[in-house]
């Protein structure tokens, strides 16, 4: 296999010139730098004759850092990802692989079961105040915004829980971007949802999705009867209730 004499010497270079240092130091040598350089064109083979050199290069610097470091493991690991340089990139492969794996298992990174949020103390805050489940707030946020406190809908949305300009108003929310607002807003409006409709979470997402006389038009008293008629309902409610039931597997702990 043929090395690049260019790259071997940068090696060399680097873990050779301490040790040779060091050793002229002692020594009181002041022609290192010359003799240096002429170790290194004698092990690679710089001159013509470098082709067939190549062959010994191993044989060589084994003589040449033997006699100045031997115990100096660190060129070796760096030569050897040279000759096989398929090596590194496997236990690159397999090092991250196991740090995943020790991250899962010391729940530093959940698998899905309870995803952490930048907003972990303000949902509990409203969770606690309102009722409502801290899985059900971050399933909601999760769909309407994506945890984007900034997004504006097209219909004029704002926020994390996506309030309207007129709803945020009667909930007394004055600034709709403010992340302690929106929640706090947004879960007393969904919480106002549930206990209009019993408890009924999918009549509850209708609501916050549709608006409660939507829902109330639809003459049912129970999910299973929203069910039925799911198809009365708009496109986007019907698809947001499923969004937000799908999302909220992902913070159930």
């Amino acid at each position: 296999m043929q090395i690049d004499p260019r790259a071997s010497r940068q090696l060399l270079e680097l873990q050779l010139s301490n040790s040779l240092n060091e050793t002229n130091a002692s020594d009181g040598n002041s022609g290192s730098t010359v003799d240096f350089a002429s170790m290194m064109d004698g092990l690679l083979g710089t001159n013509s004759n470098s082709s067939n050199n190549s062959g010994t290069i191993g044989e060589d610097v084994n003589s040449a850092v033997s006699s100045k470091r031997s115990n100096d493991g660190l060129l070796w690991l760096q030569l050897g990802s040279m000759y096989n340089p398929d090596a590194s990139s496997v236990s690159s492969s397999n090092s991250n692989a196991i740090s995943l794996s020790a991250l899962l298992n010391t729940g530093a990174v959940d698998s899905g079961a309870s995803v952490p949020t930048d907003f972990e103390s303000l949902i509990a805050s409203a969770s606690a105040k309102y009722g409502v489940p801290e899985s059900l707030i971050k399933a909601v946020i999760d769909t309407e915004s994506g945890f984007n406190p900034n997004v504006v809908s097209s219909a004029g949305a704002k926020g994390l829980m996506q309030l309207m300009d007129g709803t945020a108003a009667g909930l007394g929310v004055s600034n709709a971007y403010d992340p302690a607002q929106n929640i706090d807003g947004g879960t007393k409006y969904l919480s106002l949802q549930l206990q209009r409709f019993g408890g009924e979470v999918k009549m509850a997402l209708a609501a916050y999705n549709a608006g409660p006389g939507r829902v109330s038009s639809l003459g049912v008293s129970s999910d299973a009867e929203l069910m039925s008629v799911l198809n009365r309902l708009p496109s986007e409610t019907q698809a947001y209730i499923s969004k937000v039931e799908k999302a909220q597997t992902k913070y159930m702990v």
